[in-house]
């Protein structure tokens, strides 16, 4: 790592929140659990080519929008609409992983600053915190909504720097996906990937400076010198 970070940034969707609950959601429609998976992947393509066109549009608004074409001719046990409302529904509701409200406590404990950078909204982000007992812990929750670009566009985290008042490298991003990592790696942040699926880092993306595969192993791996 470059520095000794004092800011812990985190991911959100999927770092945090467990988004394969939303299965049970298209499961609701009649459709396969699985097309989750593909929905939101196309979701995060569709973001990411708008922001390389500099167009910063609303997670929820590419989400609806990605579910009607993708529920468009499918045989749904519901109008498409009240299918599609359903669905996005299901975002306000995810739980967090297992892991993160001992992970968060344990962070805050070892007075790391917390705050959370997402591309999806953080008035979600704020419930789900409040309801799992852990928001006091974090001192922001930003959205790329109030920035000029989603992730992983450099001024996204030039952005979250900014809002908190420190120099991109006293910050640690902590994520799932490797795509992140390497933006935040390229804009000047320390990097922490969590590998919850066990799975291989991608060679052509800046690789991170700390791999754990669980939040409760963090707080060790930032103690370990480097």
């Amino acid at each position: 790592m470059a520095t000794t970070p004092r800011v812990i940034l985190f991911d959100v969707n999927e770092t945090l929140s467990d988004m394969s609950a939303l299965g049970s959601r298209f499961s609701d429609i009649g459709l396969a659990p699985e097309l989750s998976t593909l929905w939101f992947a196309t979701l995060l393509r569709d973001g990411f080519a708008l922001t390389a066109s500099t167009d910063n549009v609303p997670f929820a608004d590419i989400g609806a929008g990605a579910l009607r074409v993708l529920l468009a001719g499918k045989s749904i046990n519901r109008p498409l609409d009240a299918a599609i409302a359903h669905v996005m529904e299901g975002l306000i509701g995810l739980p967090l992983h297992d892991d993160v409200p001992q992970g968060i406590v344990a962070l805050a404990d070892a007075e790391y600053r917390l705050v959370t950078l997402s591309n999806g909204s953080a008035s979600i982000a704020g419930k789900l915190f409040t309801e799992a007992g852990i928001r006091v812990h974090f001192e922001l929750l930003l959205s790329v909504e109030d920035a000029p670009a989603w992730k992983p566009a450099p001024e996204s985290y030039s952005y979250a720097a900014t809002r908190i008042g420190v120099e991109p490298a006293e910050i640690l991003l902590v994520a799932v996906h490797p795509w992140d990592i390497h933006g935040a790696a390229r804009a000047g942040l320390n990097t922490a990937w969590l590998n919850r699926g066990n799975g291989t880092y991608p060679p052509h993306f800046a690789p991170p400076d700390i791999t754990v595969t669980s939040l409760r192993d963090l707080p060790a791996a930032l103690s370990v010198p480097r």
